[in-house]
């Protein structure tokens, strides 16, 4: 990878691949609806989280421009843990639902990795049951986390190479940072995690040819994060005071990058595309 000399970053924009995997997901999900099986999709939230809300209402109007039926099942933040798992076993159980999505943040005495158990991996979409995580860092058949797989298809289809690299991923949540080492580590990349224990953390991600942000702090990653040249994905949506979308990154990273990713317009709109074609997938496995 070269060196950048000063000139701004290559700008890796996401909604070329997105409107792609969208188009694709379409035409797949009209050829399901002439068979009388057309996929559909099941959010299931428990919170009164205006961001997270925002994000539902993106959901259904994706789904709805692609051809999926989209049923929000809308608990209320005072739902209790068994009423959610209630809800989930039945979405899982029933046959005309593909695909399953348990929307976070959830109630306080709520954990995500319990409940998304509740999801059977035919129709975990979003990869949250620890078994299609499981079955994801053993090299077996699962949907993959949209936003880790987004990072990995974002990569590919800007050329960026893989294999033979070091990949710095900052942040091991099992959401994005976990699974996204996996998928890196299967396109034979050489792979770091840093989190908040890191002891000199610029020292560590100085050191990466593509380093991926994705803690949920705005600005984390400056420029002495970052060695010259190197290609950094900013996986960061946080909300700032004034409504706008900040990402992980500093933006002044973009003076010594080889390449960023925007935020927004990089990882999310790809994120968005990939749910709506897990969800196809799994009807067609499913009719």
């Amino acid at each position: 990878m070269t060196q950048n000399q000063g000139s701004p970053a290559r700008e890796l924009t996401g909604r070329e691949l997105a409107t792609a995997i969208r188009t694709d997901a379409a035409e797949r999900a009209a050829a399901l609806a002439a068979r009388g099986r057309p996929a559909r999709l099941a959010v299931v939230t428990a919170t009164d989280d205006e961001a997270s809300a925002w994000y539902v209402r993106s959901i259904v109007n994706a789904a709805g421009k692609v051809g999926i039926e989209c049923e929000v099942a809308d608990l209320g933040p005072g739902a209790e843990v068994g009423e959610i798992r209630d809800r989930l076993e039945a979405l899982s159980a029933d046959e005309w639902v593909s695909g399953i999505i348990l929307q976070t943040p959830l109630p306080r005495d709520a954990k995500l990795e319990d409940l998304a158990s509740s999801i059977v991996p035919a129709k975990d979409v979003d990869g949250a049951n620890p078994l299609s995580l499981g079955r994801l860092a053993s090299g077996l058949p699962a949907f993959a986390p949209a936003t880790a797989e987004a990072v990995v298809r974002l990569l590919d289809h800007h050329g960026i190479p893989l294999s033979g690299r070091h990949a710095v991923v900052v942040g091991r949540s099992t959401v994005v940072g976990k699974p996204a080492a996996h998928l890196l580590l299967d396109r034979d990349a050489t792979v770091t995690v840093c989190h908040s224990r890191t002891a000199d953390l610029p020292a560590v991600t100085s050191a990466a040819d593509v380093l991926v942000a994705a803690v949920g702090r705005i600005g984390l990653i400056t420029p002495d994060h970052v060695r010259p040249g190197a290609v950094v994905v900013d996986v960061g949506t946080n909300q700032t005071e004034d409504g706008t979308l900040a990402g992980d990154v500093d933006p002044a990273v973009a003076t010594r990058a080889s390449a960023l990713t925007p935020v927004p317009g990089g990882v999310g709109p790809v994120t968005t595309a990939l749910l709506l074609a897990h969800t196809v997938q799994a009807a067609e496995s499913l009719a």
